[in-house]
């Protein structure tokens, strides 16, 4: 299906739209979220002024898969980057396409991921159709915190200066300070607050480089066995320089007399258990993986206030394309909020889908109480995008349990929960473009026994 805009629309009268998008960024980094360290004001502010999504999911707790369902509005099985190492598929109409369609001039600088060139610069068949291009699929892999570089429009390196945060942030403030007879759309991908993946570390700016290190730990990451003590410190510095990026971004759209116009929406593909949960950072269906901070300000959102139902990184696209004065493709499997926002009637479902891949061949399901998730621990989660067989692996109470240390899989007490979700995930992976698939039982917990935190054996 090809992108088309509203003929209704003038071009010149739509909003500019900036994507401000950061890699790896747990929810509970935010202000509005109970972090304690004040890392985030300016996206604490954008949030009150604007419309903040308080329970806001990623489908997908890798890189390139979450990646390409915001270029997209699709699941990730759907446009066939299940896993990182994929391109997505040149004949996919991505962002790009259906704002080029509509008259923007549209912009990519950061990281891409979508490519599959590493260290290379992404062709130009690779690239979704950003008409501005300054960018590297794998930035991690082509800069480090004080040396950034990225590729333009004719692939050509081009080093930025400065810490790669502030760096990524000059460049977008040259692209929407440049005189233009149309409206933008700029997708700014950062790296941050993901380690520096050479080195397994998280390098903050040197000024906040042991400003936050023992000053305050997620009760997740307290309870659980992982590298929270020696990474977070450096993560939350990382955070922080984002959040003065944003304020430098929203300065910059005030002094240019953008600011009324232009639609700003902060996400971020996925968060952070730092190997609590498996062997390194994500690919798990806890929230400190699937759980994201997320707000949008600007015309149609300014005002919006506290959006406490359940939204998906997949309903993003649709959102942005509605609120853009462009048709919404039937194809996408998101949903628009702007209903929401309106505090319009809807029939919105209560509740996420997430894939998993990598670590496992999984799916879940996140309703406003519950976590439901099953795995196929005979499919490879490299080679397998799906399976037609899954077994029961994690629920939880988030009511009793939010941090989710305790697993009730399998509890007799909870069976008839368990039933029901379990019916719930197949409407979901079917809904999604996948086979239906059987869901086996989870051994039950006999009487005497319990679970202990993830991880630990049964005890009785």
């Amino acid at each position: 299906m090809q992108p088309s805009a509203n003929p209704n629309a003038n071009a010149a009268e739509r909003p500019n739209v900036i994507v401000f998008f950061t890699d790896q960024q747990r929810w509970d980094t935010t202000g509005l979220h109970g972090n304690p360290l004040g890392l985030t004001p300016n996206f604490d502010r954008m949030a009150r002024e604007g419309t903040h999504l308080e329970y806001a999911f990623t489908c997908q707790p890798v890189c390139a898969p979450a990646r390409s369902s915001l270029q997209t509005g699709l699941y990730a099985t759907e446009t066939g980057c299940y896993r990182n190492g994929i391109p997505l598929p040149e004949e996919l109409p991505t962002l790009a396409d259906y704002y080029n369609e509509a008259g923007y001039d549209t912009g990519y600088i950061g990281k891409w991921h979508l490519a599959v060139t590493r260290d290379r610069p992404g062709p130009p068949n690779l690239r979704g159709r950003y008409r501005y291009w300054l960018a590297a699929d794998s930035l991690e892999h082509t800069s480090d915190a004080y040396d950034t570089t990225v590729y333009d429009n004719d692939g050509r390196p081009v080093k930025l200066p400065g810490y790669r945060v502030d760096a990524l942030t000059d460049a977008a403030i040259r692209y929407v300070a440049a005189p233009r007879d149309n409206p933008f759309f700029l997708f700014l991908s950062f790296l941050e607050p993901h380690h520096q993946n050479h080195r397994d570390d998280y390098p903050a700016p040197d000024v906040y480089r042991d400003a936050y290190t023992s000053r305050w730990t997620p009760p997740d990451l307290a309870a659980l066995t992982g590298t929270a003590p020696q990474h977070l410190g450096g993560y939350y510095g990382m955070v922080k320089r984002l959040d003065e990026a944003l304020g430098r971004i929203m300065d910059a759209l005030r002094s240019l007399g953008l600011k009324r116009n232009t639609i700003v929406l902060f996400a971020s593909d996925h968060g952070s258990h730092f190997k609590t949960r498996n062997g390194e950072y994500k690919r798990s269906c806890h929230e400190s993986s699937i759980r994201i901070p997320c707000a949008i300000g600007g015309p149609g959102f300014d005002g919006g206030g506290r959006i406490d139902r359940l939204v998906s990184l997949v309903d993003l696209v649709p959102t942005l394309l509605e609120a853009s004065g462009i048709e919404v493709p039937e194809r996408m499997q998101g949903k628009s909020i702007v209903p929401l926002v309106r505090r319009q009637p809807s029939d919105w479902n209560d509740e996420v889908f997430v894939q998993i891949s990598e670590s496992q061949v999984g799916r879940a399901i996140r309703t406003k109480r519950w976590k439901y998730a099953v795995h196929a621990p005979d499919r490879d989660p490299i080679r397998d995008s799906h399976s037609l067989r899954y077994e029961e692996q994690f629920l939880y109470d988030l009511a009793a349990d939010p941090y989710e240390l305790t697993n009730l899989a399998g509890f007799r007490s909870h069976r008839e929960i368990a039933d029901r979700l379990r019916e719930r995930l197949i409407r979901r992976i079917v809904e999604a473009g996948e086979p239906e698939p059987v869901i086996a039982e989870a051994p039950p917990v006999e009487p005497g026994q319990r679970y202990l935190r993830e991880g630990e054996e049964l005890w009785s």
